[in-house]
């Protein structure tokens, strides 16, 4: 029987803010995507909704990072 993995929260913090980083970037490509081409108006509404669920995930990951920073704060985590 394989052993359970333990919990490694030791890089969650910075893996978390580099997915932040990550979606904003795409948010930005979209935009950009957005002003620079010719898109039917279908297509454009899609990058909006797509734009908006990235804004609610970066939201998460925020709070994510907050819980995860009183986690090392309370565990003297380094």
């Amino acid at each position: 029987m394989q052993k359970p993995n333990k919990d490694d929260r030791s890089n969650n913090v910075e893996r978390l803010e580099q997915m932040v980083q990550n979606t904003e970037q795409n948010i930005s490509e979209a935009n950009q995507t957005m002003d620079n081409t010719e898109l039917t108006a279908s297509q454009k509404e899609q990058i909006k909704e797509k734009n908006q669920h990235r804004q609610e995930s970066i939201e998460q990951f925020q709070n994510e990072i907050q819980e995860e920073k009183a986690y090392r704060e309370g565990n003297d985590f380094q």
